[in-house]
C-alpha cells in the first residue's frame, strides 16, 4: 500500500542532529532503506519536516520505520494511506 510518511522533527533535537551530522545520516539511511517513490523536505508548523511516499507491504513495518525518527529526534510521525491518479481511477471504477 502506498503511504505518506510525515516526520516532524523537534527543533532542539534537529539542531543537535545538524551540528552532530546525525540528521543527514538518518535521512540518507532512511532513503536508502525505504526507497521512497518521492521525498520532500521543508518547514511545517515552524519545525523541520520530511514527507515520503513509501510502499508499505504490511503494518508490521510501522515500528521499524518510525522508531529512528522517534528515538533520535523526538519527531512526530504519521502514516496516511494515499493514492496516485491510477489508484484513484481503479478505486472509482469499483464503485457501483
Amino acid at each position: 500500500m502506498r503511504v505518506l510518511l510525515k516526520a516532524q522533527f523537534d527543533t532542539e533535537k534537529g539542531n543537535e542532529g545538524i551540528r552532530s551530522g546525525k540528521l543527514p545520516e538518518l535521512l540518507k539511511e532512511t532513503l536508502d532503506h525505504l526507497k521512497p517513490e518521492a521525498a520532500y523536505f521543508g518547514p511545517d508548523e515552524g519545525c523541520r519536516c520530511c514527507w515520503m511516499v513509501i510502499d508499505m507491504e504490511d503494518s508490521s513495518q510501522i515500528p521499524s520505520t518510525a522508531e529512528p525518527f522517534f528515538t533520535q529526534f523526538n519527531a512526530k510521525v504519521s502514516f496516511t494511506p494515499v493514492m496516485n491518479a491510477d489508484d484513484l481511477q481503479r478505486g472509482l471504477s469499483q464503485i457501483r
